[in-house]
């Protein structure tokens, strides 16, 4: 080999090797054909300089306000914070020609240096089938973009019946030395297809004639495509769409076609997914797939070395927004300091706190007061608790070290470019919420078998109130609660209803001697039963509901929000259900089936919307129910009583129980159950509230995104509910 030619050689395989995305080694043409970076295309600058961390490009949902480009930087591949308050980092509407961009790709240019960024210009409120066009970005520097709008159906011939454009990302073909383009295409009644083009030099302008790159065996539908190379051999992770539709794999020898499909889906969920995205880790071996859960709005990632095996790591990743279809490329040092520089706040800096004594959901920060309040956990040392704010290059925050129990504790944050910012910190111990994390529509009972309180809430935090598991948690002491786990999975456990596991309730009751669990609960609108030897299960299902039909005389409502009472003066034992409604009926001795002759409407006045709950008390039977909408600030508790179970329930002038406080930031304060410490006329209300802080800022998704909290109760003499304030501290813990 004459040197000229090894010049040559050498010269091309490193632009081979950018492409590919080879990191952390020198390259060679060995490790050229044989190493896959798992990220779309060219992916790494110069090769002695070293990645530090990561960059996410994203959009956040179908509002025309959410179709834009994100951007959020991670360290390790697994954490990751937003950029600019997770807001647009480039206006939609300068470059696009609907005023919306969705589907961010971002690829590393095979110069090292050059980056190239290509969205679906589309608003998906003109109609899934709206769009004809894609826009092409570029930048030297992650800062300042250059855009072109290329509107395929004007641009190249034969595309009359062209009705979307959807999902282009890009990748560097070495031996045609170019940038290639891909997205899917509808055309008429034909299924979505993915198809491919040249970008031109300036990458403003495709420049050759869109070409099918997978021809589906099927002839169904595919979307959303990411080429990974590895091994030699290009991998298409697509979308399927239709019946059983999800992401399948097909590889090939070539970039630019024979794809031969792995006819497995590769998702591990049983969830409708989207906007496959794969990344190759820096500091660790193997790749991630991630993909868009976008019925239940979160992300699912899984990691995987051979592109085939996918294990979910769900519990190991965190962000602090909620990402739809995007892609995820290595940074250097440099170019993580640039977008911290640009885009982070002090603000955002000391938000990220993460030690394992906060309560993470709930860290208050104002940034006019320059205040920030860190709440911990039930037992926390203030003279040592260090909070752990993370690390950003170019960030420096001090002082290192504070002691909290003397009071507020000043915070400098510097960032490189910006004004040095400081606040005040102080920590506390508050006991609301009591649970950690998004839960909802709490019930409580002390159970006599263990001498404990169990909780059991709706599993909160997913979009439309789509969750499909109940969980329970067991505290000695209202105060200190640890997770006993799920205990009824409804896609599992239950063969009548797989969704909207909404609003438990339960009872322990003695039967032959032993203590038994009988757990009523909402599936798919319908109330079902199941039982358990113990408070933490496992239950079991019945095998059908217990109401699934409105009661007679209503026309309208839900069967929802079931609420299980004992009346300690027959034994006998009811339930009552509904929204827009409450009706009532007696339970049958096995506690798994009513008496239908006993089904009563109870709707107390119009204040009435859902869950129900009913207590004894000195004689009188206490009904309390919530007023307005989950989503509402003003849901809050009113009550009634009666002198039966199912008897005219009377509604006091002054009736409100719970409501919201706008001075403490507390809104939304609904769905309770109350708590009797045994054997003391002592009594706590369990209810839900919105997220605190950021649930009212939420608009409509502060409804189910709410957490549990706990608040004492107390009885004026003549029997009436004292009105309870709800507060941050919450109660002290029970001896």
């Amino acid at each position: 080999m004459n040197k000229q030619l090894s010049r040559n050689l050498a010269k091309n395989c490193a632009a081979f090797c950018l492409a590919i995305g080879v990191l952390g080694s020198a390259c060679s043409p060995q490790v050229a054909k044989n190493s896959g970076s798992g990220q779309t295309g060219a992916e790494q600058s110069a090769p002695q300089e070293k990645y530090s961390g990561y960059l996410f490009t994203y959009f956040t949902g179908n509002d025309k306000s959410e179709e834009a480009i994100r951007f959020a930087v991670s360290p390790d591949g697994y954490h990751y914070r937003a950029l600019n308050g997770n807001k647009p980092i480039i206006s939609s509407a300068q470059i696009s020609s609907t005023g919306g961009v969705r589907d961010p790709h971002i690829l590393r240019g095979a110069d090292g240096k050059t980056f190239y960024m290509v969205v679906t210009d589309m608003v998906s409120a003109n109609g899934w089938s709206s769009n004809r066009a894609m826009v092409l970005l570029k930048s030297t520097d992650l800062i300042n973009w250059t855009s072109s709008v290329v509107n395929i159906q004007k641009r190249f011939a034969g595309n009359d019946k062209l009705l979307r454009v959807w999902a282009p990302q890009t990748i560097y073909d070495p031996e045609a030395k170019k940038y290639m383009v891909y997205f899917s295409m509808k055309h008429g009644d034909d299924p979505d297809k993915i198809y491919y083009a040249y970008a031109n030099q300036d990458f403003t302008d495709l420049e050759s004639e869109p070409k099918q790159l997978f021809f589906s065996p099927t002839n169904g539908a595919a979307i959303d495509g990411d080429i990974v190379l590895k091994d030699g051999k290009y991998h298409l992770f697509f979308k399927t769409e239709g019946e059983g539709s999800g992401i399948k794999i097909a590889v090939s020898d070539k970039l630019t076609g024979g794809y031969v499909l792995q006819d497995k889906y590769v998702q591990q969920t049983k969830d409708p997914v989207e906007g496959a995205g794969v990344f190759k880790l820096i500091n660790e071996p193997g790749y991630i797939l991630m993909y868009d859960v976008y019925t239940k709005g979160r992300y699912q990632f899984t990691k995987t070395t051979d592109l085939q095996n996918f294990t979910v790591v769900d519990t190991e990743v965190s962000m602090n927004f909620h990402p739809r279809h995007g892609t995820v490329i290595p940074i250097t040092s440099r170019e993580y300091e640039a977008l911290v520089s640009k885009w982070m706040t002090a603000e955002e800096v000391l938000l990220t706190a993460k030690a394992p004594e906060l309560k993470r959901f709930n860290v208050a920060l104002d940034s006019a007061k320059r205040t920030l309040h860190l709440p911990v956990k039930p037992g926390t040392d203030l003279a040592s608790f260090k909070p752990q704010f993370d690390s950003f290059p170019g960030v420096t925050i001090s002082p290192s070290a504070a002691d909290f129990s003397k009071g507020a504790v000043n915070y400098t944050v510097e960032i490189n470019g910006q004004q040095p910012q400081t606040f005040a910190a102080t920590a506390r111990e508050d006991h609301n919420p009591v649970l950690d994390g998004y839960f909802a529509d709490p019930d409580i009972i002390y159970a006599e078998k263990t001498g404990k309180y169990y909780i059991y809430p709706t599993s909160d935090g997913f979009n439309g109130w789509s969750g499909t598991y109940f969980k329970t948690f067991s505290s000695p002491d209202l105060v200190n609660w640890k997770d006993e786990g799920v205990i009824l999975d409804l896609p599992i456990d239950v063969s009548w209803g797989k969704r909207n596991a909404w609003a438990p309730a339960i009872i322990e009751k003695k039967v032959n001697g032993q203590y038994k669990y009988f757990y009523y609960f909402t599936a798919a609108q319908k109330v079902g039963v199941a039982v358990s030897d113990s408070p933490t299960g496992p239950f079991v299902d019945s095998g059908k509901p217990l109401v699934d039909q409105l009661p007679p005389g209503v026309k309208g409502g839900q069967q929802i929000d079931p609420d299980v009472f004992t009346d300690p003066k027959t034994g006998k034992s009811y339930l009552y259900w509904g929204n827009g409604y409450m009706a009532g009926a007696e339970l049958n001795a096995d506690m798994v089936s009513i008496k239908p002759e006993t089904i009563k409407v109870l709707t107390p006045d119009n204040t009435f919307r859902e869950g129900t709950h009913v207590l004894f008390r000195k004689g009188t039977y206490y009904f309390l129910w919530s007023e307005d909408d989950t989503r509402s600030e003003n849901y809050r508790v009113r009550y009634g009583t009666s002198t039966s179970p199912l008897g005219k329930i009377k509604v006091p002038a002054n009736n409100l129980v719970i409501a919201k406080d706008p001075a403490s930031g507390i809104y939304g304060t609904g769905h309770n159950s109350v708590i009797q410490v045994p054997g003391k006329d002592e009594w706590y209300i369990v209810y839900h509230r919105f997220n605190y802080p950021k649930g009212i800022t939420m608009g409509d998704a502060a409804g189910f995104n709410r957490e549990v909290a706990i608040d004492k109760m107390e009885f004026n003499a003549d029997g009436t509910i004292k009105p309870v304030k709800p507060t941050h501290g919450g109660v002290k813990p029970l001896r």
